[in-house]
């Protein structure tokens, strides 16, 4: 769509080599298809040449912005940044390694336009190994099963998102891989299209088989967040209110047990059980209006950042 502005966000963390041609072949095709638009690079702490690269590309094109973290906070917490700093009413995520292809943006974009709120990549012929994929597609069945809609490709970076979708949405830890059901959450309107996936020609990936196991607590977590994430006290009420049976079941074993059989109550072995079960209730209970608070307070500041920001160009706020 001509004079569509767009806003392009791209995590970087050591992509010297990719990094410099990335650049050029998104102006390509931005300009292709005449979107008003600009570039945010966020470097998450590389060690390599690449904020070196991407400092000179910004000192010659306005359009290209640059956040420098102090060190390594890892992809979702760079994201989140370049997030924050856009100021376009459509924002592009595409990663360094130039495994994505900048010509598939304008696809994202027209479905965008269709009514969409978040327009997920597919990457349907991945050029990935057979290690990477495996997690990829148990992640991608919990997803799909957990939010009610066939998502195959919840991993592919390339998305397309509404500005005032992701100004309701709240990522940290390694959450970027389940923008999917975080969007959903809040009540947005999800589509896939298929994608284009190069063999990686630069460097090596940073995720394997060894990350199975953390897609699913990853999984569990946004589920837990999703149902208690604002009102943490109704699971710990929950648990505390278990206890809390518990014990009363185990006095009443302890008091029927001295009527009955005028058993000594302090040799009763359920006595101890009661005494534990009810300080276990009254702790959970506890833990709980505790949480309730710290969530609040969470909720309420304005400075939630998971990252420190070390040097920025081309920014204004």
């Amino acid at each position: 769509m001509e004079h569509q502005n767009i806003s392009i966000v791209i995590p970087v963390f050591n992509e010297e080599d990719t990094v410099e041609e990335l650049y050029r072949q998104i102006n390509s095709t931005m300009e292709k298809y005449c979107y008003n638009y600009e570039i945010l690079f966020v470097d998450d702490g590389s060690v390599d040449s690449s904020l070196n690269i991407m400092n000179c590309i910004a000192e010659t094109d306005t359009r290209v912005k640059l956040v420098s973290f102090r060190r390594n906070f890892g992809q979702t917490a760079a994201m989140s940044a370049g997030i924050s700093f856009a100021v376009n009413d459509i924002v592009v995520c595409i990663d360094a390694d130039l495994q994505n292809d900048p010509d598939d943006i304008p696809k994202l974009i027209d479905k965008i336009n269709d009514g969409y709120d978040l327009v997920s990549g597919w990457r349907k012929n991945r050029q990935d190994s057979f290690s990477k994929r495996i997690p990829s597609l148990i992640a991608n069945k919990l997803i799909s099963k957990y939010i009610g809609i066939e998502i195959h490709d919840n991993g592919c970076s390339l998305k397309a998102y509404r500005k005032e979708i992701l100004d309701d949405m709240n990522i940290h830890g390694e959450m970027h891989r389940y923008m999917p059901i975080i969007a959903h959450s809040v009540g947005a309107k999800i589509a896939e299209v298929e994608v284009l996936h190069h063999p990686r020609r630069f460097g090596k990936s940073k995720y394997g088989i060894g990350r199975t196991h953390k897609v699913i607590i990853d999984l569990l977590t946004i589920r837990l967040l999703g149902l208690y994430g604002t009102k943490p006290n109704y699971i710990y009420g929950g648990v505390a209110l278990i206890f809390g049976c518990c014990g009363i079941l185990s006095l009443m074993e302890v008091i029927l047990t001295k009527l009955i059989c005028n058993t000594d109550m302090t040799g009763n072995p359920f006595s101890l059980m009661t005494v534990l079960f009810v300080l276990l209730s009254i702790i959970t209970f506890l833990m709980g209006l505790q949480a309730d608070v710290l969530a609040k307070i969470y909720l309420g500041s304005n400075n939630n950042k998971q990252y420190s920001i070390k040097y920025k160009k081309n920014i204004d706020k």
